[in-house]
């Protein structure tokens, strides 16, 4: 069975799309499938790590949504760019992105009308059927809505990506309480942006605490993650950076 993983945060600007990228290029390149879907339809952005193309998207997520197509003719193969090279006839590894549309007229009808809820549940099993996913991704919109709270219900672990931020703190104390009236019971903490000079083991002691969950990872506030601005990953780009070690320990929490 395919485990299924959201990320969530509860503001925006936490870097939580660059985590979902990274996370799930390094669980392929360990030789597994694995499939991303972004949720966050009102305002999609991670094809862009991923350097796909709006203009090479035949279907989106919204298509299926509209019953336009199957939710597996959405999906985009990005192996090449998360893997590199890699031997098309085998079976693993390999990383499908099912984005959302960028059109305006598509994000304002999903605003205008909403969507099948249920469906889009129905389309994630359907999904990991399609592809043989070892591991689906769910890149969440943030904030608290309702696609949002399916996402975390039917997940296997939820991670909760937040910035030593006192708003953050606040949003994801909201977050934290709601998973756990959906009876989520895996959920782990990844603090972001974590500036030079912090206390780390007592910043950690203290979210650890507040939350009553474990931080999976502390990724450093780094200058070089700045200047790449998602066009590319940076674990591939960096393979030895201090940020990229911390990403791989989220990967082998996820992989045991």
């Amino acid at each position: 069975m395919a485990k299924i993983y959201s990320i969530h945060s509860f503001r925006g600007g936490t870097g939580k799309s660059n985590l979902t990228a990274n996370v799930a290029a390094l669980i392929a390149r360990a030789g597994h499938r694995v499939g991303v879907i972004d949720t966050d339809i009102q305002s999609p952005g991670i094809h862009v790590i991923f350097a796909v193309r709006p203009g090479d998207v035949q279907y989106a997520l919204n298509d299926f949504l509209w019953r336009r197509c199957r939710i597996e003719e959405a999906a985009q193969d990005v192996t090449a760019t998360a893997v590199g090279r890699f031997d098309p006839a085998a079976p693993r590894p390999r990383l499908f992105l099912i984005p959302s549309s960028v059109k305006t007229g598509e994000i304002a009808r999903v605003l205008r009308e909403g969507y099948d809820i249920g469906l889009l549940n129905d389309g994630i099993q359907q999904l990991i059927r399609a592809l043989d996913l070892d591991y689906l991704l769910i890149d969440t919109h943030p904030g608290v809505n309702e696609e949002t709270l399916l996402s975390i219900a039917i997940s296997d672990r939820l991670l909760l990506v937040m910035r030593p931020d006192s708003q953050d703190f606040q949003g994801t104390a909201v977050t934290a309480e709601l998973a756990r009236k959906l009876d989520v019971r895996d959920m782990i903490l990844v603090l972001n942006k974590v500036p030079a000079g912090v206390d780390r083991a007592l910043l950690k002691e203290q979210v650890e605490s507040a939350y009553q969950a474990p931080v999976a990872a502390m990724l450093p506030l780094s200058p070089e993650m700045a200047q790449l601005a998602s066009s590319g990953l940076f674990a591939l780009r960096h393979p030895d950076h201090p940020l990229t070690q911390e990403l791989a320990r989220i990967v082998e929490r996820l992989l045991t």
